[in-house]
């Protein structure tokens, strides 16, 4: 008989050593973590409580035992992704708006490609584990998403004009999202963060327009970027549709004070 191998002897070795019996905290953990992981890389109908027994190394009526049901299972996974995306919105006070923007986007879609059929499923709300339960998850993260990008601008007394900006622009976040998992995450991460940061800079502006208190505040805004950052492109992208012929002209007419409203 040929003499074992050393690697040989620890795998017996392992095989001889008792697996640790988890705790029923850590069990559950557990079971959560191995159905968030399902969860997120198939759409939660697809899923099956023998599904995550099978990946948890459990039996089926041990799942059950920690939850009554796949729906119970599915909206606790679902609550931790939640706060796990809520948390990618926290970001320094500091440096340009649009830079602390760019990184919060890049975050946030790179939640997005890692948890692409369940954010899918969930944000289109055609999934048969929808909820009130999982309905009340998505609106949270809104609100926290909503509370970051509001302190960012540090505005003493937000008002409901550009409080319906900032939600306007996360749901388009969102549904660009959507579009870009639809697309197979096509135009490249980078390019969908530069256009939502931008796409959110182009609103402030036109919000402050309506808003003497924001206009007050955009100076502050500008000057704080640089030509390097999204709103710098952004400005320069703006600058040359002024090359296009015709329309600084057509901008000008447009500019000149409205006949009806002067004589009333």
């Amino acid at each position: 008989m040929s003499p074992r191998t050393p690697h040989a002897a620890s795998q017996s070795a392992a095989r001889a050593q008792p697996r640790r019996r988890l705790s029923v905290d850590e069990r559950r953990e557990q079971l959560i973590a191995v159905a968030l992981d399902l969860f997120s890389a198939r759409p939660p109908e697809e899923v099956s409580i023998d599904d995550i027994a099978a990946a948890a190394g459990a039996s089926r009526p041990l799942v059950y035992h920690y939850f009554p049901g796949k729906q119970a299972i599915y909206e606790e996974s679902l609550r931790r992704a939640g706060q796990e995306l809520a948390g990618r919105f926290e970001e320094p006070h500091t440096g340009p708006l649009s830079e602390r923007l760019a990184r919060v986007m890049d975050r946030y879609l790179g939640f997005v490609a890692g948890h692409g059929p369940g954010f899918a499923a969930l944000l289109r709300g055609g999934s048969v584990a929808a909820s009130p339960g999982t309905n009340a998850v998505i609106d949270e993260v809104r609100r926290a998403a909503q509370d970051q990008i509001l302190a960012h601008l540090a505005l003493p007394d937000p008002s409901p004009g550009l409080r319906l900006t900032v939600r306007t622009w996360i749901a388009n976040a969102e549904i660009s999202s959507l579009a870009w998992l639809a697309d197979r995450q096509q135009p490249p991460r980078a390019q969908v963060r530069q256009r939502l940061v931008q796409d959110f800079v182009a609103a402030l502006v036109v919000t402050a327009a309506r808003e003497p208190a924001l206009a007050a505040a955009l100076p502050g805004f500008l000057a704080a970027e640089h030509p390097g950052s999204p709103t710098g492109a952004l400005v320069r992208d703006l600058g040359g549709l002024l090359a296009v012929p015709g329309l600084p002209e057509a901008l000008g007419a447009l500019m000149a004070p409205d006949p009806e409203q002067a004589g009333t």
